[in-house]
């Protein structure tokens, strides 16, 4: 099984399209991506043999309603730079309304839910298939652990290798800052708040709490609690898990309509690997 990170595959189109892009450049950025996914079709076709799924963020997800300052910063530095993410935003939608009515993969997008999530719970579900995640998230570290799954980072072009143990204990203490997750001797705000500083984590101390956390404070404990929920993948709600399962058993992509698609978007370079997709 393929699992793609559909908003992270199309953002990095964008930006590798290069020169500071700023505008959105539907088709040449519709070309991008449609070939990303058949490179990435082609390159892990021998792994194939659960599907090729396309794994979407929900607009609003569960982490932000828990926890306002999730990602709080990307929107604020969203606002001050000149790229026109609203449009950008608008062609992500419309090329996954494009991908489920004429391609012949599951497009997954379920309310409330992450890419993250999805990605995560198929993973778990569908361990009898060996599963290839593609995306740069070093978050997908800690789903290593489950036999047969592997990592292709396509901004280093290369595999996402770790300890998923190790790796998920360190974003419990640390958090994770490009998300807006502060570590456990910080409060939910500082990394929003403008001036305020993380309280220093050592190296000493993180190993030391694996096995006595005997020092910790109610707000230390409130802390890694939050982290948790914030963190680690197997922290989806049941309620969104349960939905993300349901989704995947119950849709049932299009067959015969990509020559139709390719046409009307005047793809004529990728129609002659029509096969590949």
């Amino acid at each position: 099984m393929i699992l793609l990170d559909f908003s992270q595959t199309m953002i990095g189109s964008f930006m590798a399209m290069g020169k500071g892009s700023i505008v959105v450049e539907e088709d040449l950025l519709r070309h991008t991506v449609l070939n990303s996914i058949r490179q990435y079709k082609h390159q892990f076709r021998h792994v194939d043999h659960g599907g090729f799924v396309i794994c979407c963020d929900s607009p609003k997800n569960w982490r932000k309603q828990s926890f306002p300052e999730y990602k709080a910063n990307r929107k604020k530095r969203r606002e001050t730079d000149s790229t026109d993410w609203t449009s950008l935003f608008e062609f992500l939608h419309q090329m996954i309304a494009d991908l489920r009515e004429y391609f012949p993969y599951k497009v997954m997008r379920v309310e409330g839910a992450e890419a993250d999530d999805i990605i995560a719970v198929l993973t778990q579900e569908e361990m009898k298939n060996p599963t290839t995640i593609i995306s740069s998230d070093k978050d997908f570290i800690q789903l290593q652990k489950y036999e047969g799954v592997q990592q292709w980072s396509p901004l280093t072009k290369s595999f996402v290798k770790g300890n998923p143990e190790e790796s998920l204990w360190e974003k419990l203490i640390k958090g994770d800052v490009g998300d807006g997750v502060p570590n456990i001797l910080s409060s939910d705000d500082t990394l929003v708040t403008e001036g305020k500083r993380q309280r220093p984590v050592s190296k000493k101390k993180m190993e030391l709490w694996k096995t006595d956390r005997s020092d910790w404070n109610e707000d230390m404990k409130r802390n890694f609690n939050r982290n948790e929920m914030m963190v680690d993948l197997e922290k989806t709600p049941e309620s969104i898990r349960i939905n993300i399962i349901n989704q995947f058993r119950e849709q049932v992509p299009p067959h015969g309509r990509l020559l139709e698609y390719f046409t009307e978007k005047r793809l004529k370079n990728l129609m002659e690997h029509l096969d590949e997709f």
